[in-house]
């Protein structure tokens, strides 16, 4: 640091659902059953700059049916909510609500909206880093700007949000090499 100077503080702000949707994606070649990073990641992304917070948002299974299939699932995200927490992240749940034969994330994009525009009004970080290619989030970003807050916008080079990149202040988006850096095969 160079006189009076600060390090730029940093939150990263993960849409778990959108980002495990891309990961899955063929361009991608995720192997089932593997692991993703998440700690190392975050950690290459704020480099040398001050974390000052690290934020997972995901839909929360529920077990209300009891079936066999529901009851893994919850065990299983449990677990990984366990492990995330360990590494420091705080985890902001969603619902995850079934409709249709089919099951749609509830209430996430909304928190993320939420806690970027609190994190600017209350002066928590310099710097957004957002993982999340949800277009649903721009008028959260643009609110960023008026109060001359910089946001990274962290997507996959094989499907960019151009809305995204739009608005945001720098683009990263990340090739299936700089993943395959972060997976961990389970053993």
């Amino acid at each position: 640091m160079e006189g009076n100077r600060q390090k730029e503080r940093v939150v990263v702000y993960i849409d778990g659902s959108n980002f495990y949707n891309y990961l899955k994606d063929k361009e991608i070649g995720f192997p089932k059953g593997s692991k993703f990073d998440l700690n190392g990641f975050v950690g290459e992304l704020v480099d040398e700059r001050i974390c000052v917070s690290k934020r997972y948002y995901t839909g929360v299974f529920s077990s209300a049916d009891g079936s066999t299939k529901s009851l893994s699932l919850v065990r299983g995200q449990q677990k990984f909510f366990s492990t995330l927490q360990k590494d420091g992240f705080v985890i902001k749940r969603g619902r995850i609500m079934p409709t249709g034969g089919t099951y749609k994330e509830k209430g996430t994009d909304v928190k993320i909206a939420i806690d970027l525009v609190i994190g600017a009004v209350d002066d928590q970080y310099d710097t957004a880093i957002l993982v999340s290619s949800d277009t649903d989030l721009i008028p959260a970003i643009q609110y960023l700007r008026y109060r001359k807050k910089k946001l990274e916008y962290v997507g996959f080079a094989h499907k960019p949000s151009l809305g995204m990149q739009k608005y945001a202040t720098l683009s990263r988006l990340l090739l299936p090499r700089e993943v395959e850096r972060y997976i961990q095969k389970n053993s």
